[in-house]
C-alpha cells in the first residue's frame, strides 16, 4: 500500500508564491507516475501536473502551464509543486496521487488529506 501526505499549503500574497510537497511511504517502488490534481468550493476534482518517476516527463492542464511546476525527488519518495503568482482561480484543496503497478496490474493509490492553497489578485 502506498500513503501519501500533502503539505506546503498556505494563503499566498499577490504576486508570491507556494510550494506544495507529497510524501510517499509505503509501497513506493509500486509507483511509476506522480500527479497533483486540486478540487475548488463546488467543482469536480481535476488533475493539473503529472511526472514520470523514471525520466521526469511532465505534463500539465492548460490552466496552470507557465506558472507551476512539478518535480520530483525519487531519493526522498518525493513530489512537489512550484506555484508562481498562484490567483484566486487557483484557491483549492490540492491533492497527490500515484499510478501504482500491484502485481503487473494498474492501480491509483489512495488519496491524502489534502492541503489547502489559497491565491490572491
Amino acid at each position: 500500500q502506498v500513503k501519501l501526505v500533502e503539505s506546503g499549503g498556505g494563503l499566498v500574497q499577490a504576486g508570491g508564491s507556494l510550494r506544495l510537497s507529497c510524501a510517499a511511504s509505503g509501497r513506493t517502488d509500486s509507483m511509476y507516475t506522480m500527479g497533483w490534481f486540486r478540487q475548488a468550493p463546488g467543482k469536480e476534482r481535476e488533475k493539473i501536473a503529472a511526472i514520470a518517476l523514471i525520466g521526469g516527463f511532465t505534463e500539465y492542464t492548460d490552466s496552470v502551464k507557465g506558472r507551476f511546476t512539478i518535480s520530483r525527488d525519487t531519493t526522498k519518495n518525493s513530489m512537489y509543486l512550484q506555484m508562481n503568482k498562484p490567483n484566486p482561480e487557483d484557491t483549492a484543496v490540492y491533492f497527490c496521487a500515484a499510478q501504482i503497478l500491484n502485481s503487473g496490474y494498474p492501480g491509483v493509490s489512495p488519496w491524502g488529506p489534502g492541503t489547502q492553497g489559497t491565491g490572491s489578485s
